[in-house]
């Protein structure tokens, strides 16, 4: 009976390995942006069409290369005025994929960073007041581990995909959302 239970054990390990079962979707895309504008009347899905120019901007400001000229985003509305900017993005922290949603205000700082999924095991995984260090960041040099961005020991790769992520978003906001470049 104990061969059999060792053997069944086995099975769905190999099966089911462990590395499949450390991934974790910690909060669905609906409800980040319900949570995110909970206070707002409205929240609208919106797409922006990134010219050349605009691209070679974003990657000279985010240090980082854009993958699409494609950029889908919410914006909350509350009374009519614009209460924050959502925007999605996932990468390859290791070998695994991550997802975050990051608020802007419409002053281009960090309203809200949040990881929605990681698929690496959960001690790469910041602590969730980590990721409250980054509200009222902007977009600037300093915005780096170990520079204005706390490192943090056993999840280097994720701090470092995640600060990436953040930039990249905070330059789309500066090249194509800011006041003087909106319709």
């Amino acid at each position: 009976m104990r061969t059999l239970s060792v053997t069944v054990g086995l099975l769905l390990f190999i099966i089911f390995p462990a590395s499949e079962s450390l991934g974790q979707v910690f909060k669905t895309q609906q409800t980040a942006l319900h949570d995110a504008f909970a206070r707002c009347d409205t929240v609208v899905r919106k797409m922006l069409f990134l010219t050349e120019d605009q691209v070679t901007q974003i990657q000279r400001l985010a240090k980082s290369k854009i993958d699409s000229k494609l950029v889908p985003y919410y914006v909350g509305t509350k009374h009519d005025s614009t209460y924050g900017y959502a925007f999605f993005e996932s990468d390859i922290v290791r070998t695994k994929k991550a997802t975050i949603m990051v608020v802007v205000n419409p002053e281009g700082t960090v309203q809200k960073l949040e990881m929605l999924a990681f698929y690496e095991p959960q001690d790469y995984l910041p602590t969730k007041n980590w990721f409250i260090l980054f509200r009222g960041k902007f977009l600037n040099d300093n915005l780096w581990p170990k520079r204005s961005i706390d490192a943090v020991s056993g999840a280097t790769l994720t701090v470092r995909s995640v600060t990436l992520g953040l930039r990249k978003i905070l330059a789309i906001y500066k090249t194509a959302l800011t006041k003087e470049n909106r319709n």
